[in-house]
């Protein structure tokens, strides 16, 4: 029996009543995204911990950092946590691997850099693994739709940075990330809470353009080579109140040293009226 076209349009209208409607909701970010620094950036100026909602153990540990580390063997090629992909300057490869069978996606796929591990986002509902499982450089994330902004959760990130003057970071850390696109833009926004560190969620954004060209991995892979330091197991350190860089901006530039040395206070409009 042959249908009429109206039957036909309410038979294909039923099917689409029955299937998930979170798979209209989905965006391709597939492609190669290019920076484009529309928000603020950061230079590592040492000892400039403005905006940052460091507690007093992360302050200690930032105010104790000398950047003499970063030419030890050992450390050259330590790499920056998932979240330097808001903060490094580079642009942002994306694709996603899909199952032979259904075509739905099994992950969404962030390519690497030099200095950043590749991220891999979950998306078929794998649990998180022990607090005790290896903590990979690029962590451990999974990622679930809300309308069309892809949001990920990550943990099992290794001990590291948020800022390269030595504001820490640590391996308790975790990390959502919103992927969201409009048009030929995308933008991330991070908020990254870590219970060592952190008085409140470190929030960090940046946009990127999709761009016709492919984004590569920038340089070489990192050897570690000799570059002078003693080999005698020192590490390069200031101790407690011994940084000599503490008071720069605050003479250069007039900061008063509070908000050089951040905290929660510091991140708000209100903090002005302390300023003034």
């Amino acid at each position: 029996m042959a249908f009429t076209r109206r039957t036909r349009i309410g038979l294909l209208l039923f099917a689409m009543s029955g299937l998930n409607t979170h798979a209209f909701a989905q965006v391709d970010l597939s492609g190669s995204w290019a920076s484009r620094r529309f928000e603020e950036t950061v230079a590592p100026i040492p000892v400039d911990y403005t905006g940052l909602p460091l507690n007093d153990e992360g302050r200690i540990k930032a105010l104790s950092y000398s950047e003499s580390q970063l030419s030890m063997v050992e450390r050259q090629c330590n790499g920056w946590p998932p979240f330097y992909l808001a903060q490094g300057p580079f642009g942002m490869k994306i694709w996603n691997n899909t199952d032979p069978v259904s075509g739905e996606t099994i992950s969404w796929m962030i390519g690497a850099w030099e200095d950043v591990a590749p991220v891999t986002i979950w998306m078929d509902g794998r649990p998180r693994p022990s607090k005790n499982a290896p903590h990979p450089r690029g962590g451990f994330t999974t990622g679930t739709w809300e309308g069309e902004t892809l949001v990920a959760y990550t943990t099992h990130m290794k001990a590291g940075s948020i800022r390269r003057n030595g504001a820490p970071s640590s391996d308790q850390a975790a990390m959502a990330t919103r992927f969201i696109r409009h048009g030929n833009l995308l933008t991330l926004f991070i908020a990254v809470e870590d219970p060592i560190y952190l008085e409140e969620p470190l929030l960090i954004s940046k946009t990127y353009e999709l761009g016709p060209s492919p984004v590569l991995p920038v340089g070489p892979p990192c050897i570690p080579a000799y570059e002078g330091t003693a080999g005698d197991g020192h590490v390069p350190h200031y101790l407690p109140g011994e940084n000599p860089f503490v008071d720069e901006l605050t003479k250069k530039y007039g900061i008063p040293r509070d908000a050089v040395l951040g905290g929660s206070a510091t991140i708000y409009p209100e903090y002005g009226k302390t300023l003034r």
